[in-house]
């Protein structure tokens, strides 16, 4: 193999996180990938906190992914939700499929499935928060590594951090030629092909160009009466392009970046009556091929995206300073059967329904027929050689965002599927913030951070129904809400000893006030409060076995006042916001990485989350309980959910991969492995019998051999993912039929790749 020299920012960004193994650690490297045979980890730096450090010295919880176990969760098509379970304290869904992935990081997420729904985990690509739920589904190619950063980040990393960020890093251009392409092909006649390449364009100016297209074909058969069709859903087909631009003067550097997504595809498939009244097991003729739906002929996912980025920075005698101003923009129509079924009782023939009872229907669409963000930051950060460094920036963000949402006659004669429900919402919002961050070294082994940031946010609201599908009538209601706070942090990490370090943080953070104004069903537009969160967290960062082991560790504890949560459904049938006064959480995360032999190298990790919410006035209304179990107690026709977990947040996640190298003739034969467990959770605010999700366990194996001919290195390899073919319900929608959305069935495929330099 050809070692590659890299440019400044390049070699900043370059990840090697085992050099053998290319699996999952805290951080990723910015040194040259060295010998792919070593009997010890590489020293890691990191820029967690915008800064080049030594991963082991820096006083943050922050895991990454790249290398060859990147390449295998993400390959043959994987959208974003791959990261699901694979590191401590994350997991994430979708009851979009594709397009609108929701990150839970230490227990906290949101539930809420409305185009305007803020999340306490950011999302930043490429440096660029990514703030619209449509914005954090852009496809995964040509990525050098994911960062995710738990716990608050509002200090350095912007809006809505609570809970954590996440964090991808693209390949950048290089004044070396090199680049790649890859093609797989697998169940369900899924093909994803992927490629890029760049190199010098003058002896300052490099480019690259990346590109994705993937395809998968409609497999799943609706066997509904009188609406029989084969291979009528579960396809999709994605396209995607980055095209990078990076000047490197003698101090001066520009990374111009361009980015745009297609995608046409089927959404989620929901199920009628698919969980066992009483259980939360599948009914026992489930299959995963097949759906009983009367609308599902006009179910239909369209998402296009686009999005450029300018980065400069000017390096002084003792500073830098570093401005990214950035664009994006987002379109979206997603229109389904979210029944899940065909029919209805209420209907002149009550007979006629499916699977099971059909309360209602429910035909339904969500739209962005317009969004534009932009986005401004300016940082100064200093670089004395002394005890004390600082960063002080600003950051600006805006955001017009236009959001549409349909109701349909599924029985509407003589067309059917005519539309009687409309509403509009536009919600501006505008943000800034300026930022400072203070590090003093106090001695060789003592080093203390502080950091502040000062937040203002405003959102102008306006929601305006012209159709109602009850009958409700025209509507039009108008909402502000804003808010400012002052987020802050202070850490320090100890060197205990050369391989040993402690370090300490405490952190406080913010969530903006949030709108609801989803009135297709009710009158109302719910705002909730601004959410904080104060957190405390403590670790060990420590190379053993003379640098062939790494353990790191952390235990953290957080309280949340005025949480911002979602009531989804329900006895309402509508989204709203509510405020929990309290929710508490704690826990801990256990990283660990292992070069077992020249042969041999591994991970595990695992962590633990408790959470519970603690108020006892807080309710929301009880839903029908004909199919239902609830664990809560019910008055009043009301549920409280005093001492519940949070929805969606498991208590334990963990994950464990194995790789194996051998030469082999002129080659290298590999074989790798990974399990990720994620324990039960509760899908909804209130606990019942037939909403806990099971445990899920998920095996994934990859095999294959690879070689080099003079500027070429070839793989050739066969996988599988969810080995066992575990299927279960995953999600669900309160629709009083125990609608349930699965999980992604076992899927075989082989892959041809070819780097070249």
């Amino acid at each position: 193999m050809k070692s590659l020299k890299k440019s400044a920012i390049a070699t900043i960004i370059n990840a090697a996180l085992l050099s053998a193994a290319g699996t999952s650690i805290s951080a990723f490297a910015a040194e040259e990938e060295t010998a792919k045979k070593s009997n010890q980890l590489e020293v890691i730096q990191v820029t967690a906190r915008k800064r080049v450090e030594n991963a082991q010295e820096v006083p943050v919880a922050v895991s990454a992914l790249q290398g060859d176990n990147l390449d295998a969760y993400s390959s043959a098509g994987m959208d974003i939700r791959f990261l699901n379970a694979k590191i401590p304290s994350l997991s994430i869904e979708s009851s979009f499929g594709r397009s609108f992935p929701r990150f839970y990081v230490r227990g906290l997420g949101n539930t809420d499935f409305d185009l305007n729904a803020s999340q306490p985990v950011s999302l930043v690509v490429d440096e660029v928060v990514q703030e619209n739920a449509i914005l954090k589904g852009f496809p995964v190619f040509d990525v050098e590594r994911v960062e995710v950063l738990r716990g608050p980040q509002g200090t350095l990393f912007g809006r809505n951090t609570p809970a954590g960020l996440v964090k991808f890093d693209t390949v950048k251009p290089s004044q070396e030629f090199d680049g790649y392409g890859s093609v797989s092909y697998g169940s369900r006649g899924a093909v994803d092909t992927s490629g890029a390449v760049g190199g010098a364009l003058t002896d300052r100016l490099s480019a690259r160009v990346s590109l994705l297209w993937q395809d998968k074909d409609d497999y799943i058969d609706n066997q509904a009466p009188g609406f029989e069709a084969k291979d009528e859903q579960g396809g999709y087909t994605e396209k995607a392009a980055r095209v990078q631009f990076l000047y490197e003067g003698d101090d001066f550097t520009a990374l111009l970046n361009y980015h745009t997504r297609d995608l046409d595809g089927s959404p989620i498939a929901f199920r009628a009556n698919v969980i066992k009244p009483g259980t939360n097991e599948l009914v026992d003729n489930f299959e995963n091929d097949i759906v009983f739906q009367d609308a599902a002929s006009r179910s239909t996912q369209q998402v296009e995206s686009e999005g450029a980025s300018l980065k400069l920075e000017w390096e002084l005698k003792n500073h830098t300073i570093t401005s990214i101003s950035a664009w994006e923009s987002a379109e979206i129509y997603s229109r389904a059967d979210i029944d899940g079924g065909y029919g209805a009782a209420f209907i002149a023939d009550g007979n006629y329904q499916g699977p099971g009872i059909i309360p209602f229907a429910s035909e339904s669409a969500d739209g962005i027929p317009e969004q534009d963000q932009l986005t401004q930051e300016l940082r100064l950060s200093s670089n004395f050689d002394g005890d004390l460094n600082y960063q002080v920036g600003v950051f600006y963000f805006d955001e017009e965002l236009t959001i549409e949402n349909f109701s349909y006659d599924t029985f509407s004669t003589p067309n059917a599927g005519a539309l009687n429900g409309y509403v509009r919402q536009q919600q501006d919002t505008t943000a800034w913030a300026v930022f400072g961050s203070l590090d003093y070294t106090f001695s060789d082994d003592l080093k203390v951070t502080a950091g502040l940031r000062y937040s203002d946010d405003d959102k102008d609201f306006v929601a305006d129904r012209t159709l109602s599908p009850i009958g409700g009538g025209a509507l039009l209601v108008e909402r502000d809400v804003s808010d400012d706070h002052v987020s802050w942090d202070l850490s320090a990490n100890y060197k205990v000893n050369d391989d040993v370090n402690w370090y300490g943080r405490v952190a406080n953070s913010f969530r903006a006030p949030s709108l609801q104004g989803r009135i297709l069903f009710g009158d109302d537009v719910t705002t909730a409060e601004s959410e904080t969160v104060t957190s405390y967290e403590t670790g060990i960062k420590s190379d053993v076995l003379d640098g062939q082991g790494r353990v790191n560790a952390t235990v953290f504890y957080y309280t949340m006042d005025d949480q911002q949560l979602t009531a989804v459904g329900g006895g309402a049938n509508f989204n709203r916001l509510v405020n929990a006064d309290k929710t508490t959480g704690y826990g801990f995360e256990l990283d660990t990485q292992w070069v077992l032999s020249d042969e041999f190298n591994a991970t595990f990790n695992l962590s633990y989350n408790k959470t519970e919410i603690k108020d006892s006035n807080l309710s929301i209304a009880a839903p029908d309980r004909s199919t239902l179990n609830i664990t809560d107690p019910v008055v009043d026709g009301k549920v409280f959910l005093d001492g519940n977990s949070l929805p969606h947040a498991p208590e334990w996640i963990s994950n464990f991969t194995l790789r194996y190298t051998k030469e082999l003739a002129d080659g290298n034969f590999f074989a790798s492995g990974d399990i990720s467990y994620r324990s039960k959770i509760n899908m909804f605010l209130y606990e019942s019998v037939e909403f806990e999700g099971k445990e899920l366990i998920e095996t994934g194996l990859r095999t294959g051999y690879t070689w080099s001919e003079g500027d070429y290195e070839y793989e050739v390899a066969a996988f599988v993912r969810n080995l066992f073919d575990e299927q279960q319900v995953i999600g669900a929608v309160d629709f009083n039929n125990n609608t349930g959305i699965v999980n992604e069935e076992r899927y075989v495929g082989a892959e041809f790749k070819v780097n070249f330099f």
